[in-house]
């Protein structure tokens, strides 16, 4: 069946990516973020593999190391004391005020007052998640105590509202009468919408970063709620993405400077945190419609770590568990810090969730 033909029958565009190959996709391997881990937290940036101690810990990373490592099924118990790290930096960034910090130095203080609004929202995402998932029952507990004050929640900011909306939802997976859990996704993810409504396609004169989560809260929110309005516009703004960030075969991803249709491209410095928020959205997007086009979209953001990008370059390696920062036009960014290694994690995490998906279906 032609490109054009699969398109028409699924109801999607004939710029879909097409069919991906059967290229090899390794489990996660949790050895570098170990390397990155000390009593304190994950250290946020590495030179090559070392970490950049000079560089202090933030609880964005932290965040993300707490969701990636609960979702890791049937973790062994280096994880696990691995989890109760990340939780216990989260724990201790919490203000008199409800509020987080999110930059901590070396010696564990605290510079500053309050931490930005997206290390807030990820500060709850990750609450959420181990609520859920967390290996522990006590870590479980712990993450729906410290819910109880995510009311103090509140950002206009597009991707803080997104990472909120997505914490929210995976407490109500776990605890559905959450009162507290179902007010912020309302409020989070309604923001979100009204945005949508007010500018299309996009919400956003240009793509910045992390865009795919903005899609992906909508579905959870969606999801949840059983609002086919906002499932609706969860997958018309995660089409209209996919078709921007499509450059023939593979993914194109926006360029840590931003981007906007406008503009050439490839753009570079591609970043790790684009491909993962993308396969996690298109991920979603599958579980919610059972589309597949959706489930391959997501096999081929995975597969971005693994070479089949604008540069031919392979970003994760498999032996150490380390991502490259960012995907130049002729190379990587060598240095493998926490925020890029969470992301291949994550997406590896996501590709397993795949595997019984068949490759070489040419679904499109």
């Amino acid at each position: 069946m032609s490109p054009d033909k699969r398109g028409a029958a699924t109801g999607h565009p004939s710029y879909s990516l097409p069919a991906v190959n059967r290229t090899a996709i390794p489990l996660p391997e949790f050895g570098h973020l170990r390397k990155l881990t000390d009593e304190k937290g994950v250290w946020e940036h590495a030179r090559i593999l070392a970490p950049r101690t000079e560089h202090w810990f933030c609880t964005d990373d932290n965040a993300r190391a707490l969701l990636v490592v609960c979702r890791q099924p049937s973790p062994p118990a280096a994880l696990e004391d691995l989890a109760s790290i990340y939780l216990r930096f989260v724990l201790e960034a919490r203000t008199g005020s409800g509020h987080f910090h999110n930059r901590r130095n070396a010696a564990g203080a605290w510079i500053d007052d309050v931490g930005s609004d997206d290390s807030q929202g990820r500060a709850w995402w990750g609450l959420g998640t181990v609520a859920r998932m967390g290996p522990r029952h006590s870590m479980r507990l712990a993450g729906v105590d410290a819910f109880a004050t995510c009311a103090s929640f509140d950002s206009p900011h597009l991707r803080a509202n997104a990472y909120a909306t997505l914490g929210a939802a995976e407490m109500l997976l776990a605890h559905p009468n959450n009162a507290a859990a179902a007010q912020l996704l309302r409020r989070t993810s309604g923001r979100i919408a009204d945005a949508a409504r007010q500018k299309i396609p996009w919400p956003e004169d240009r793509l910045t970063y992390d865009n795919a989560r903005v899609p992906e809260a909508l579905l959870a929110a969606g999801a949840w709620l059983g609002n086919r309005r906002l499932i609706a516009t969860g997958l018309r703004l995660l089409e209209w993405l996919v078709r921007i960030e499509s450059s023939d075969d593979h993914f194109s991803f926006a360029p840590a400077a931003g981007w906007s249709p406008a503009e050439a491209r490839p753009g570079f410095d591609q970043q790790p945190i684009e491909a993962e928020a993308m396969a996690a959205a298109c991920y979603r997007a599958w579980s919610i419609t059972s589309d597949p086009v959706w489930r391959i979209r997501a096999i081929s953001a995975v597969q971005w770590f693994m070479g089949r990008n604008d540069s031919g370059m392979v970003l994760y390696d498999e032996n150490t568990g380390g991502t490259s920062d960012g995907l130049m036009e002729r190379s990587v960014n060598e240095n493998r810090g926490a925020e890029s290694t969470l992301a291949g994690l994550a997406a590896l995490q996501i590709a397993a969730m795949c595997t019984t998906v068949d490759l070489g279906a040419g679904t499109n």
